[in-house]
This record gives structure tokens, sequence and C-alpha cells, in this order.
């Protein structure tokens, strides 16, 4: 009989050997529930040892349910869809892999911050459609001397830095959690919020969803920035107001966005869609396949850990350890 019964909430992965090969070590069975939904997870996850979660919304009732779990792992870094206090009320440590696709997320915020400097997809869209002359474009501005403002300093961010540095940006970044001496071996320079709308060219979020952060960027903060300025989200979604954004863009307080995050996922409709101005990816940034290898790996070992008893890497509640 096999040893442990884990679960899997619902997964975007093509298949789900990397998490098999690990669960494998300890003699482990993976069960996918066969939709993403409450009484479909509950159904593989009501005896379950465990359960791994991508994106799919784990609520309190859930958690009720499931009576011999010992760990939620979120195949993600985020844990915003999983109800923390109701995991730890119940015993259930629950992990991320905050340490994934670092190096995807801060090209593809370089990306978007370059499409949007030199205005790649506009200049694409209109010789597709017939026209191959620069005033279709201007004006465009020298990249070199500009500023970057990082909302957030942890791990992507510190990525981001020398890479805006190697095309001739001053980076800037806030971050009331993270030390001086982060920023000083960084070389970047610490600014209060404030400052950071104030004197930014370029504004690109890092920061993680938590009530302080939900809608951050609302009307009073385009205000504040540069008419000229631009905002590029990789973070999640709800960080900005997605209506006080449209609304500052027909305004001409901002002169463009490029988000890869929206506040609904997919967006059924949105007062961005349709755009120049506005670059929209498909939540993808954090994909590579070497990326998707790792995550399913480092959550499968945060499974791995707790079952055996050993403790996991990234515990978001980790006052649960001493009752598991």
């Amino acid at each position: 009989m096999p040893s442990f019964h884990v679960a899997v909430a619902d997964s975007v992965f093509p298949d789900l050997d990397p998490a098999r090969a690990v669960l494998r070590g300890i003699d482990a069975t993976l069960a996918l529930a066969p939709e993403p939904t409450p009484e479909a997870i509950v159904r593989v996850a009501a005896d379950a040892d465990a359960l791994l979660v991508t994106y799919a919304r784990i609520t309190s009732d859930m958690i009720a349910r499931m009576t011999r779990c010992r760990i939620i792992s979120r195949f993600g870094i985020g844990v915003d869809n999983v109800d923390i206090p109701a995991a730890t009320r119940a015993g259930i440590v629950v992990t991320k892999v905050p340490d994934y696709c670092m190096d995807e997320v801060s090209d593809h915020a370089m990306a978007l911050l370059l499409g949007l400097a030199r205005k790649i997809a506009l200049a694409n869209a209109q010789v597709h459609a017939g026209r191959w002359e620069m005033p279709a474009v201007v004006p465009i501005h020298r990249l070199r001397g500009s500023v970057l403002g990082l909302a957030g300093f942890g791990r992507i961010p510190q990525l981001v830095a020398p890479k805006a540095k190697a095309f001739g940006m001053r980076v800037v970044a806030f971050d009331p959690y993270v030390s001086a001496d982060v920023f000083a071996r960084a070389g970047v320079e610490r600014v209060d919020f404030a400052d950071l709308l104030s004197v930014s060219d370029y504004i690109s979020i890092h920061t993680p969803l938590v009530r302080e952060t939900h809608g951050l960027f609302d009307a009073e903060a385009f205000r504040r920035m540069k008419p000229t300025a631009y905002i590029i989200n990789t973070a999640r979604g709800a960080i900005v107001d997605e209506r006080a954004l449209a609304e500052a863009l027909d305004a001409g307080r901002l002169a463009g966005a490029a988000l890869d995050v929206m506040p609904k996922e997919p967006p059924v409709s949105s007062p961005l869609f349709g755009r120049a101005n506005v670059i929209i990816t498909p939540h993808t940034s954090f994909y590579s396949e070497e990326s998707l290898v790792e995550l399913q790996t480092k959550a499968a070992q945060e499974v791995v850990a707790v079952l055996t008893g050993q403790p996991p890497r990234n515990p978001v509640n980790p006052d649960v350890l001493r009752t598991v």
C-alpha cells in the first residue's frame, strides 16, 4: 500500500511528472482533481495527507473537510488563494516557492519596459497594418539616464536592477521591509513611496498582494507620477486599480502601461483593452520550460519534507510546525 496520498487541486502544467518523481521517493500517490471546483477538489483531498495547489482558491470550508492534510504546498510564489488563518487553525502548514522563475520574471519585466520605451508592440501593429512610417510611433526617448523605480525589492527586483543598469538606467526602489545593507550591496537608492512616484520614468511592481498593497497604485498614485511615466506590473493584478489606470491614461496623466497580470484572470473585459499605449501579456512572466520543472520539483520537495518529519524550506505559517 502507498505510504501517503497527495491531492492536486489544479494544474497548468503539461504533466505532473516532475512532482511524481519527487513523491515517488516516499511511495506517495498523486491524484489531480478533475476540475478546479471546491467540490471536485475536496473529493480528492478529503483523505489526502497533502495538497498541491496552483490557482484554485482553498477556502476555510474546504480546509475543514480535509481531515488528514498536513501541508498545503503552492505551485507558486504568492499564497493569496489559500486561507492561511484557516489552515493555521487546522494545524496545516502552508508553503510556497519564492525562489523559482526569478530569471524569467525579471527578464519579462525588462522586456515589457523595453517594449514600452521603444514602442515595439505599436510599431509592429502599424507595420502589419501597412504603415511603414516613423511618425506613427513618435516620440521615443532615450533609455539611458532615465529612472526605473522598483516597487518592492525582493529577489526578483534585485535581479531587475542590474539588467536595467546595463541599459544605463538609474535605479531606485521602495521597500520598507528590506534592510539598508541590501540596497547598498545592490547599488540601488532607497526611496519612500512618494519619491518613487515622483522621480521614476518607469515603475515596475514587485510587491506581494497583501492588505497594504491592494490598490496601492490608485488614482492618487497616478496623479503623483510624471505624465511621461510608464507602469509595469508582473506581480499581482489587484495591486493596480484598473479603472484608475484607464482614467489616468485617458487624461494624459500617464504615458502607458505594460501588464502581465490583471485583477481578474482571464479578464472578460477591461477598460485597458484596445489601447496603443498598453501592452498586456497573459500572466506568462513566470514561464519557461525550465521554470515549470523547477516549480513542481520544489513544491513537491516541501510535501516530502513535512510528511517525513522534516522542516520545509518556505513555510508561510511556521508556528504550525510545532504541532505538525
